[in-house]
C-alpha cells in the first residue's frame, strides 16, 4: 500500500501522470488489512481496552465479564459475516467491477465474511481458554504497564552503567 501510494504521488507530481487505479486499490487493501488485523489483534492480545475496573474484581467475576465480552464480540462478528455474505452475494449476482480497478467487487467484499469469520474463530479460542481456566479474562494490551516496565528497565540499565541521572529520586519534603 505504501509503495503503491508513493509511486502514484511521484508519478503525479514529478511526471504529471498517475495510476488511475492506485487510490481505489489502496482503499481495498486498507480494508483487507483492517479486517485481517482485527483477528490477529485478538490472537496476540494487542487490542487496547480499559479494564482497570474489571481487574478489581475476583478472578471468577473477571472470567464472567471476559465471557460476556467474547459473546458480544461473537455477536458482532456474526453480524459482519451475515451482512458481508449478503454484500458478496449481491455483488456477485450483479457482476459489478470496481470503478477504476479490473477487479470484481464481490471479490473485494469477500474480506468481510472471511475477516469476521477469523475474528469469530479467535474469539472462540479466547472463550475456550477462559472456560478451561487457562485465561482469566479478555487479554488486552496494557500500554501503561508496558511504559512503566520500560522505564524500570531503562533505570536498571542506567544504574548498571553507573549513570545516576536516569534513576528516580524522591523530592525533599
Amino acid at each position: 500500500m505504501t509503495t503503491l501510494t508513493f509511486v502514484n504521488v511521484v508519478m503525479r507530481y514529478v511526471f504529471s501522470s498517475g495510476l488511475t487505479w492506485a487510490m481505489e486499490t489502496t482503499e481495498f487493501l486498507f480494508a483487507w488489512l483492517i479486517l485481517f488485523g482485527m483477528s490477529y489483534g485478538v490472537k496476540v492480545g494487542s487490542h487496547i481496552g480499559v479494564d482497570a475496573l474489571v481487574r478489581l474484581f475476583p478472578d471468577k467475576v473477571q472470567r464472567v465479564i471476559g465471557l460476556f465480552v467474547v459473546a458480544a464480540g461473537l455477536l458482532y462478528s456474526s453480524w459482519l459475516i451475515v451482512g458481508g455474505w449478503e454484500l458478496v452475494s449481491f455483488n456477485h449476482m450483479l457482476e459489478m467491477e470496481a470503478e477504476d480497478s479490473p477487479v470484481m467487487l464481490w471479490f473485494v467484499y469477500l474480506i468481510m465474511p472471511v475477516g469476521a469469520g477469523l475474528l469469530a474463530f479467535r474469539l472462540g479460542q479466547v472463550g475456550w481458554r477462559i472456560i478451561t481456566g487457562q485465561q482469566v479474562g479478555f487479554n488486552l494490551a496494557d500500554e501503561a504497564r508496558e511504559a512503566i516496565d520500560q522505564l524500570k528497565q531503562a533505570g536498571t540499565a542506567a544504574a548498571a552503567d553507573g549513570d545516576t541521572s536516569a534513576s528516580t529520586s524522591k523530592p525533599n519534603s
